[in-house]
């Protein structure tokens, strides 16, 4: 029997693909304190206290959450929570009114609505 040798991902592995599905606004999949996540990263940048904090539309992995669409599902996810994060070819979601507050993210590296639209027609 062979050894699978299972990639890590460094916390910087991690912010780097956050800030390329917030930069080409792709969905994700990760787990989050060990749960299951399908999300949709907004923002990404440091909270008042300087962490990484992830705002983020929340569409699938439970949690509570509510009908497509509302915008109950925002999340305020911490960076270093997340794990086996990978970006995913699927639909941008989002919902109107972030239900989180400007505090999750008050230093933004990066913000989804600062990008072009991607027109999958174009190859963008």
């Amino acid at each position: 029997m062979g050894v699978v040798q299972a990639r890590i991902q460094t916390f910087e592995d991690i912010y780097r693909l956050v800030w390329a599905a917030v930069a080409s606004k792709r969905p994700m999949e990760a787990r989050y304190d060990g749960r299951p996540r399908l999300f949709c990263p907004h923002r990404l940048g440091r909270n008042r206290e300087g962490q990484l904090r992830v705002l983020c539309y929340q569409y699938g992995g439970g949690s509570g959450l509510q009908p497509p669409g509302s915008p109950a599902n925002w999340r305020c996810l911490a960076l270093e929570k997340l794990t086996k994060v990978r970006l995913l070819e699927d639909t941008w979601r989002t919902a109107p009114n972030h239900s989180r507050p400007a505090s999750c993210v008050v230093d933004a590296d990066i913000d989804a609505e600062d990008q072009a639209e991607r027109d999958p027609q174009k190859g963008q």
